[in-house]
């Protein structure tokens, strides 16, 4: 009997993305394709999101033909909503979902639908091997561009049950670091670039104070004073320097009144912004924590399909 495998979709706001895992986890495809944003624009309207999903899904299933064909497609696992929200909603999604559930139906194998939130999540659980934490409980960063959360989490049907109890008050973190990148004539999104600059820097950091009430930071005043930092010493180095330096420090923060606030625990670091490696080992030599590695930070459907797999083995084991 060919070996089974379980396909992952998602269709975030800038990425088209396609995993396949085995029937024994084991990763045999983690398939991406960013969409263009034009030079000088700090984002996607979510037509052009969707426009460019249906475009890339045809070629993303093309690369993975190889790796399907011979193998028994077991279930499929799809992100269908940014998190596990009533009214939680974007209609990039609406691309993964409508591929996944043509499949199911042409296939006649089931259809696990999850938040991207959960994905993000599971694809550092998967990534770090803690699976553990799915039986104890756990806290979460979920921090990009277009979320920067600090989450309660459990395991549960669905994905994770997370309640929502810090985070940024504001602007995300990976919209700062956006804006900050365009604005020095970086290219969207900027954060590879950004993270480039600010490790060539040797000098002193100007340590700002980080604007904080409770479990949520506001980073509005980041941008404000990076740019005014920029504008005066022309320095982007020092600037990039600057930003994560503060991102790490708020970060930090956060997690210690955790503890304060909840008792001890153990941090998932996911999203895009936790590929950063001056962020990462801010935190990696204070907390009890662990972090995706970079190809399953940012957007990818790799925890998708990692779900999936969960799913699909209770559904064996209830039978």
């Amino acid at each position: 009997m060919s070996e089974g495998i379980v396909l992952g979709i998602d269709t975030s706001n800038y990425t088209t993305s396609v995993a396949i895992l085995t029937e024994k986890g084991e990763l045999l495809a983690n398939i991406k394709r960013p969409l263009p944003v034009k030079e000088g624009e700090r984002g996607l309207r979510q037509s052009d999101a969707v426009f460019h999903h249906t475009k890339n899904l045809p070629s993303a299933f093309e690369e993975a033909e190889p790796i399907i064909k011979d193998r028994r497609i077991l279930a499929l696992g799809v992100s269908e909503r940014p998190r596990n929200l009533d009214g939680s909603y974007m209609p990039c999604f609406l691309a993964g979902l409508s591929v996944a559930t043509a499949l199911s139906v042409s296939l006649g194998v089931p259809i696990y639908r999850f938040s991207h939130q959960c994905g993000h999540i599971m694809a550092a659980v998967y990534s770090s091997g803690r699976y553990d934490l799915l039986d104890s409980g756990f806290a979460a960063f979920h921090i990009s561009g277009g979320t920067t959360e600090l989450l309660s989490v459990r395991a549960a049907e669905k994905g994770f049950i997370c309640d929502h109890v810090g985070g940024t008050g504001d602007l995300n973190a990976g919209q700062v670091i956006d804006r900050i990148g365009v604005a020095m004539g970086l290219r969207f999104p900027c954060g590879a670039e950004l993270e480039a600059l600010a490790l060539t820097y040797t000098g002193k950091i100007p340590g700002k104070k980080i604007s904080r009430k409770g479990l949520f930071v506001n980073l509005s005043g980041l941008e404000n004073m990076a740019l005014k930092l920029f504008s005066e010493t022309g320095d982007k180095a020092l600037t990039a320097a600057f930003v994560f330096d503060y991102l790490g420090r708020a970060i930090c923060e956060l997690s210690e009144e955790y503890l304060e606030v909840y008792g001890r625990t153990h941090f998932i670091y996911a999203g895009g912004v936790m590929c950063n490696s001056i962020i990462k080992r801010m935190l990696a030599g204070r907390f009890e924590c662990s972090f995706a590695e970079p190809s399953m930070s940012s957007d990818n459907a790799v925890g998708i399909a990692s779900l999936t797999l969960r799913e699909y083995n209770k559904t064996l084991a209830e039978e």
